[in-house]
């Protein structure tokens, strides 16, 4: 496992690194520790570090890259490590070659990590002045906010708050890892339960996004939708507003408003013979919910609402390749009122505002993740 650490000075690193050290056996170490390790080699890059550290000047990036990829090519790295002041610049995150598997950003506000410092018992630092340590912590901003964000667009980024608890920040970054810690052993982190992931909103809200995020996890997903459009592709309909009212209002009267929970049952048994997580795109009713309560008894159901303001969510809707015509305050309407879906909207476990973008909305979806399935 090869982790990095990054955070203002005082938010805990080294603290943390060197517990994750003891937990995983892999070593901790910052770039400051690598340059005085390489420092005592008689080899060139030796002599240039040892040279360049005596004199006070910063190493370049152009130098400091190919000498920590170089560093943590060697052997005793292999199994892993945790790395702390590196890297620092977005050019520094960009050229750095060593497959990075989670990038942990202790987070923690100004004035708490400047109390830290002011205040911590630092004997090898001559810079503590408030006035210094307001410049580092500014320098983290400007400098390093970047590589945060980058990490953050490769999907890399676990955000932990820094305020908790020595212990409690601990099993945090554990569970970001998949991990939990048990009689002191590190174990795999166990889902003791199934689970329904039921995504709802109106159109244009999201749900499609949201789908392809837990796609990307590898979970299975059911499209209660899909059965409308296979049965307006069938009978090569036009994708518009009156042929979906139709259809749907068609398979309830034959079935009842549980109607898609009930003719998607086996796929969702299927997928748990699996999974122990199963997303459904798109439940309305709230018969639909009651159904699935009712056949899954031992499943948890968790509902997460979408909500994007109108003009949003009609200008996306607009942009779709196909079904661009399914739009309005029409078909609104009848989504919360002609399904039955506004009870689920309200009586959604959680509610994510889609209305910034894309990464911000990933975001959110990643930190519902984690609280079910952590919780």
């Amino acid at each position: 496992m090869k982790l990095v650490l990054i955070g203002i000075q005082g938010a805990g690193k080294s603290t943390q690194g060197n517990l994750l050290s003891r937990q995983f056996d892999i070593p901790y170490l910052s770039t400051g520790h690598i340059f005085r390790e390489i420092a005592k080699e008689k080899t060139n890059i030796g002599r240039y570090i040892k040279e360049t550290i005596n004199a006070g000047i910063l190493i370049p990036d152009e130098k400091t890259i190919p000498i920590v990829n170089e560093y943590l090519s060697r052997r005793e790295y292999q199994k892993g490590y945790i790395l702390d002041g590196f890297p620092r610049t977005l050019y520094q995150a960009k050229e750095f070659k060593n497959n990075v598997d989670k990038v942990i950003y202790l987070d923690i506000p100004d004035k708490e990590a400047l109390w830290r410092l002011a205040y911590r018992n630092d004997s090898l630092r001559g810079d503590n002045t408030v006035a210094a340590i307001t410049r580092r912590i500014e320098l983290f901003h400007k400098v390093t906010r970047p590589v945060i964000n980058y990490y953050k667009r490769e999907g890399k980024l676990v955000v932990i708050n820094g305020l908790k608890s020595i212990k409690e920040v601990n099993r945090e970054i554990l569970k970001s890892l998949g991990k939990q810690l048990v009689e002191n052993k590190i174990r795999a982190w166990e889902l003791r339960e199934k689970i329904i992931l039921a995504i709802v909103g109106l159109p244009g809200s999201g749900k499609t996004e949201a789908s392809a995020h837990f796609a990307q996890k590898k979970l299975p997903i059911v499209q209660f939708g899909k059965i409308v459009n296979d049965y307006i592709d069938k009978h090569k309909l036009e994708h518009i507003e009156n042929h979906h009212k139709r259809a749907r209002e068609d398979f309830r009267k034959k079935y009842g408003l549980e109607a898609f929970a009930l003719l998607n049952k086996e796929k969702i048994k299927k997928a748990f013979e699996k999974n122990s997580i199963v997303v459904i795109d798109g439940m309305r009713s709230w018969e639909e919910y009651k159904y699935l309560k009712r056949v899954f008894p031992k499943v948890r159901l968790v509902i997460i609402g979408l909500y994007a303001d109108k003009h949003i969510r009609y200008r996306r809707l607009s942009q779709r390749v196909d079904r661009n015509k399914l739009k309005g305050d029409a078909r609104d309407v009848h989504e919360l009122i002609g399904t039955n879906m506004g009870p689920t909207i309200a009586y959604a476990d959680f509610m994510i505002d889609n209305n910034a973008t894309l990464a911000e909305f990933k975001n959110k979806l990643e930190s519902v993740y984690r609280t079910v399935y952590f919780s």
